[in-house]
């Protein structure tokens, strides 16, 4: 097990005054010359006032539409910029999932691109939930990785469907966690070490993913063991495997009631466990419907009770684009905070996302427009 405090303040504390992100009763605090890296809004850091601890969203740059694209296509100063955005409005998190795709063909400059991106995001006070295979999706075929039609492509499977199911083929994803433990198991600029998101919906998920748990745990180093949980029960399974952190998704709800349920169970589950539990994706009240137009990003219908309970969260999405998967983007679903210019789709959400921190104001421009390169998902909607 984890030699550190598993406890939710105990994993916040390791590596907070590495990556510059204050905890409750801390000292660690951004200057304003490491927030005032664009123009527009200067965002602050009071950790020890903050209503929420763990402040995130969930981050692929704009156009990525798969963990591959994200890596293989790799920009520097996309990346950069992107960070700088999170932090006006207060964020100490992201999370992010790697590409075992990307590493297979180019390990060397894929290790570099991590590096970068670590190094980036500590120096904007963010801590990142760092996930090592991706559960939604396709089969990772060249086709599927490869496209970028905003109306076609689609999460991808990481790693690919075959070699989930034939244990003859699991050294290479063991091979890729090791690679990635022995660099970064006690990298302080990690808030976790994630697994994989959702292997849960598929028996051949759940057995290569308890066996490459072993593998992690094997090479278990200071920062936290997770996995990415649809729910709060399967984190019965995951404690099993020896999963520090608890996570649970619920992008949408029907009413705020059903979604003070959630969170009282989620500090619930926290004093009963004494472990974290994080709520890692969630976007808006009103789930999306096929056939009633465009659904824009609402983060100000759910932030407040989120802020209320104090639970530590990670929205979907940084940046604004068409859902990630293909069946959301056919009900009309746009998600993010800001734009690739700086512009945000609503100043509500952005002060609504801040308030988190203690600090609800934020000054912007507003732009509630779909990007034009995706503006074929659009049209397809509501033609």
């Amino acid at each position: 097990m984890w030699e550190g405090n598993p406890t939710r303040r105990g994993v916040l504390r390791f590596g907070a005054v590495a990556a510059g992100v204050g905890v409750a009763g801390s000292s660690g605090r951004r200057t304003e010359s490491d927030v005032d890296c664009l123009s527009g809004d200067r965002g602050t850091n009071g950790e020890a006032d903050a209503p929420v601890d763990v402040r995130g969203a969930i981050y692929f740059p704009s156009r990525a539409y798969n963990t591959f694209q994200m890596w293989h296509g790799y920009d520097p100063d996309v990346i950069e910029r992107d960070l700088c955005y999170a932090s006006r409005i207060n964020l100490n998190a992201l999370r992010v999932w790697l590409s075992f795709e990307t590493w297979r063909r180019e390990p060397l400059r894929f290790g570099l691109r991590l590096e970068h991106f670590l190094t980036t995001a500590a120096n904007h006070g963010l801590r990142v939930l760092l996930g090592i295979f991706e559960g939604i999706g396709l089969n990772p075929t060249e086709r599927q990785l490869q496209n970028t039609d905003p109306l076609t492509a689609r999460p991808v499977f990481s790693p690919s469907r075959e070699i989930m199911e034939q244990r003859a083929r699991w050294h290479l994803p063991r091979r890729f966690i090791r690679w990635f433990m022995e660099r970064h198991r006690d990298d302080s600029r990690l808030l976790a070490i994630e697994l994989m998101n959702e292997p849960g919906w598929k028996p051949w998920k759940m057995r290569f993913a308890r066996a490459m748990f072993r593998t992690l745990a094997d090479q278990r180093g200071r920062v936290p063991l997770s996995v990415g949980s649809t729910n709060i029960p399967n984190n019965r399974d995951y404690r099993t495997w020896g999963s520090e952190v608890y996570q649970c998704h619920k992008n949408f709800a029907h009413t705020e009631g059903q979604y003070r349920r959630l969170l009282r169970r989620i500090n619930a589950t926290e004093r009963r466990t004494g472990r974290p539990v994080w709520l890692t994706e969630w976007q808006r009240l009103a789930p999306p419907r096929k056939g009633t137009g465009t659904h824009p990003p609402n983060y100000a219908s759910l932030a407040p009770l989120i802020r209320r309970a104090g639970v530590g969260n990670f929205f979907w999405s940084l940046m604004v684009k068409p859902a990630y998967q293909v069946y959301r983007r056919e009900q009309g679903l746009i998600s993010g905070i800001f734009h690739e210019d700086g512009t945000v789709w609503s100043a509500d959400d952005a002060r609504a996302i801040k308030a988190m921190s203690g600090d609800p104001t934020f000054s912007g421009e507003e732009r509630p427009e779909w990007p034009s390169w995706a503006e074929s998902v659009r049209n397809a909607v509501t033609d």
